[in-house]
């Protein structure tokens, strides 16, 4: 932490099954103080699984927090904080597509909302899909259909697809892939 910026204490507000809630007490260089909320997350992996002819496979599945339907890339929560990405990401892309893959490789690291929140995800590119079969949560109702990544580009550009580690792994693919 910067000398100009000090937590004086964190207390937990509000303890879920997928985050933690703070608030943290702060103190400026200049005197002023300030509750900041902070958001615990013990981060995730998604992944990019590429098909032999290109095309890439996305989920589709019900949102709470929007209210519907969103499409993207497959991911999960680590199953422990200490769990490595990879693994996290070989376990999710086949139980939410029915596909695993041995050759997966690393693509990029965002973090979703640095303002509040620690959440890190690790997101990885999957080729040389191998058909499996679905792992599916009780709770999770999964739809899996493949589109090129001008289709995607498309619903990007037009809002279709607003998912934030959706966008950045895309693009992401489309650049150190593709072009």
């Amino acid at each position: 932490m910067s000398d100009e910026v000090r937590r004086i204490k964190r207390e937990l507000a509000y303890k879920g099954t997928i985050l933690d809630v703070y608030k943290d007490y702060m103190e400026f260089g200049n005197g002023n103080t300030a509750e900041w909320d902070f958001i615990h997350h013990d981060g995730a992996a998604a992944v990019v699984p590429v098909m032999e002819d290109g095309r890439i496979l996305m989920v589709s599945q019900y949102r709470n927090a929007l209210e519907r339907t969103t499409l993207e890339i497959p991911a999960g929560k680590l199953d422990d904080p200490c769990e490595p990405g990879l693994q996290c990401a070989q376990r999710e892309l086949e139980e939410e597509t029915g596909y695993r893959s041995e050759n997966l490789e690393w693509l990029l690291t965002l973090r979703t909302t640095v303002a509040f929140c620690n959440e890190r995800i690790e997101i990885y590119v999957a080729k040389e899909l191998v058909p499996s079969q679905q792992h599916l949560d009780e709770d999770e109702f999964v739809d899996v259909k493949a589109f090129s990544v001008e289709e995607l580009k498309e619903m990007i550009f037009t809002g279709k697809i607003e998912d934030s580690k959706t966008i950045a792994a895309i693009l992401a693919y489309e650049s150190r892939y593709l072009k």
